[in-house]
């Protein structure tokens, strides 16, 4: 029974990841095809907040793996999840950040991995993936991902100069909850830093993983 209400439980999270993904991915495209370039200015107004909710969402994948529902390995869900949710809330959420072209690109991106993500996910619940959607999750996603990590960190060195130009880097300051001033360029350069280190460690654990799950796809076939 445990079992059951757990599969239930994952089958819907992805089910609706999946829904959120589709619809982000769709509007965007429908605005693009009709107001073409112009339609970037207005992503975020349009689909952020389905983002922020997708986003928002994906940390209980975390828990999902410490619990042990899902079986991957921790630190690649981890950086890929908080990169989005600390990108999202802390620098696009900005109203002066959200009509530069990189958010466009930068959804595009994040949907693109959901879109080849989840429906592998609901595959893998309900029964044996198809080798070509094996292949093409594990081999497209690493790529993609590789892609999205230079948007994010080009997000970030977009928002240093705006940070430095409209305060001056002497004064800005973001104030937090419990009053403690801290200096936001910094902040993004370390940011910045932890990206590019976390990013290509990642990428080398999801080469090995893609190369281990395709070995294993391989030696099951020839036992059939």
């Amino acid at each position: 029974m445990r079992f059951s209400l757990s599969l239930a439980y994952l089958f819907s999270y992805n089910l609706l990841q999946f829904y959120g993904h589709t619809w982000i991915f769709t509007n965007m495209t429908a605005r693009f095809l009709s107001f073409g370039e112009d339609a970037q200015a207005g992503t975020f107004y349009f689909v952020g907040v389905m983002m922020g909710a997708c986003q928002l969402l994906s940390l209980l994948e975390l828990f999902h793996i410490a619990d042990g529902f899902e079986e991957c390995r921790l630190f690649p869900r981890f950086m890929q999840v908080m990169e989005r949710n600390v990108l999202l809330f802390l620098l696009i959420s900005l109203e002066e950040f959200q009509s530069k072209p990189v958010v466009c690109v930068q959804f595009y991106l994040w949907n693109i991995l959901g879109l080849l993500r989840y429906p592998h996910e609901l595959f893998c619940l309900i029964g044996t993936p198809y080798f070509k959607m094996l292949w093409v999750h594990q081999t497209l996603s690493i790529p993609v991902y590789l892609l999205s990590a230079v948007t994010e960190g080009i997000s970030i060195l977009h928002m240093l100069p705006y940070l430095s130009e409209s305060e001056g880097m002497d004064s800005v300051r973001l104030k937090v909850p419990a009053s403690i001033f801290i200096y936001s360029p910094y902040i993004l350069m370390g940011w910045l830093l932890l990206l590019v280190l976390g990013s290509s460690l990642t990428v080398l654990l999801l080469l090995k993983e893609r190369k281990e799950d395709l070995e294993s796809w391989n030696k099951k076939l020839k036992k059939d």
